[in-house]
């Protein structure tokens, strides 16, 4: 096998125009991203014929090229062939597309969503563990174990934590995303969920810095502020240290950067990213309220577009502040992602079972269970799905069957998951409606079977 990933990863290296016209070099779960020079240079039909590759495409900047579940050990042989330093797999959830290149990030939308989605990557690991904890805590709930109970108590603090400190952990790592000192972040994060200041504000102080008066906001939980935050803090801090006498930058960078940061934060840039969080869930609400289970259909038929071109990373913004602060549930996008993830697998393992190829047969049980398990549905969709495309309209049909039953039972995930697939089900459990869960199974089930039923009905075996 490594031979066959040697080969294929100089092939990859020669038609993206060498290893010279690769300015930088990574991978997630299914794919490996390039940002390269001249992507004039890059010969994506060829790399589409590849033996190993599922599929090719742009996304912003970017070069994707699809390998699925040996992607690590393609990456690997990549970067002995090109010399690259390996890096950490990127969160393919998170991702929106944007890269940077010779001259930066291309594109305001492109540099945003970066910005985004460096800050937040690191942080889901630990979202994730806390998510599941409070789902715990909700069957324990339900088999009546007392809250003062001390294990219980010290499982809900762990979960709590992580929510609850978001503005510190986040601080860190969008410090670091941005160019900032990472432990300043942190100090902006704690300033906003220092205990003291979260009291006044709940009790009606009116705080001000110098005369300028702050708003009074809870920033627990929040998501936009400590952004924003970090993403102003980064140029000033760099401007201190430009300007301040070498003996003395030690301690000017940190204390004049803290000072400056103070009333920027409390003052400015802190409410503008409460008011945008509060109105981007409120106005998602809204719609759903609106248009209830047709959205949810539309968006769970075509979620496997979206995540083709990268546009699912552009919800990762909505999906942290609808799971971190109020309503703490999300009813669109993730129950459709979960429903369209399944299927996709569903379908290819109709392909399988009716098929008489044996390499198809193969194939189709391998990336069907990749999906339905995983949630990785790349391989489904390139190595099945769009290729013979009938199994793909089945999965679009039983996708948005599917997403009308959870819209019209109003079916929600109260946890942020770590896979989009039956994996997630745990997290659509909760204490208030307790019926969610039972409804959200419900409806993938029904995607499924009709999922399985129209790709039978619609896939015609031909021998390839």
């Amino acid at each position: 096998m490594a031979k066959n990933y040697d080969e294929l990863a100089t092939r990859v290296v020669e038609l993206v125009g060498g290893k010279n016209n690769i300015f930088d070099l990574t991978h997630c779960v299914t794919r490996l991203r390039f940002n390269l020079k001249d992507r004039g240079l890059a010969e994506m039909e060829e790399i589409k014929k590849l033996s190993g590759v599922l599929g090719a495409q742009w996304s912003g900047d970017q070069l994707q090229v699809i390998i699925g579940q040996a992607v690590a050990d393609v990456y690997d042989a990549v970067c002995k062939k090109t010399g690259f330093a390996k890096q950490s797999a990127v969160d393919e959830n998170l991702d929106a597309g944007g890269s940077k290149g010779p001259g930066g990030v291309k594109g305001v939308v492109n540099a945003i969503f970066d910005g985004i989605s460096g800050s937040l990557a690191p942080v889901i690991p630990a979202l994730i563990g806390c998510g599941m904890l409070k789902v715990i805590l909700i069957f324990l709930d339900m088999l009546h174990v007392p809250a003062d109970n001390a294990t219980y108590q010290l499982l809900s603090f762990a979960g709590d934590a992580g929510f609850y400190f978001l503005p510190i952990l986040i601080g860190a790592f969008a410090a670091k995303k941005f160019g900032a000192n990472m432990t300043l972040g942190m100090v902006i994060g704690g300033l906003m969920i220092y205990p003291s200041f979260v009291a006044g504000v709940g009790a009606g102080t009116a705080y001000n810095f110098l005369g300028i008066p702050v708003y009074g906001a809870s920033y627990t939980s929040t998501v936009f502020p400590i952004i924003l935050a970090c993403a102003v803090m980064a140029p000033i801090e760099k401007f201190i240290a430009k300007h301040s006498p070498e003996i003395l930058r030690s301690v000017l960078e940190p204390l004049l950067t803290i000072i400056i940061m103070i009333p920027v934060t409390l003052c400015a840039v802190g409410p503008v990213g409460s008011f945008l969080g509060q109105y981007l869930s409120a106005g998602v609400l809204w719609l759903y309220n609106a248009i209830g289970f047709v959205g949810v259909a539309l968006l769970a038929a075509v979620m496997p577009f979206v995540v083709m071109t990268g546009m699912h990373g552009a919800f990762v913004p909505y999906l942290m502040q609808m799971l971190t602060a109020e309503p703490y549930m999300e009813p669109i996008f993730f129950p459709a992602l979960v429903i369209s993830n399944i299927n996709q697998g569903i379908a290819a393992l109709a392909v399988a079972v009716k098929t008489k190829d044996k390499e198809v047969k193969s194939t189709g049980l391998s990336v069907g269970v990749t999906a339905v398990i995983a949630g990785v549905t790349e391989p489904a969709m390139y190595g099945i799905n769009m290729k013979y495309r009938t199994p793909m309209y089945g999965a679009m049909i039983g996708s948005a069957v599917g997403g009308c039953v959870a819209g019209l039972l109003k079916a929600a995930i109260h946890a942020f998951a770590g896979a989009s697939s039956v994996i997630a089900l745990p997290l659509f459990a909760s204490a208030e409606q307790p019926s969610n869960l039972l409804f959200m199974t419900l409806a993938v089930a029904v995607g499924a079977v009709v999922t399985f039923v129209a790709t039978w009905v619609l896939y015609k075996d031909e021998k390839k």
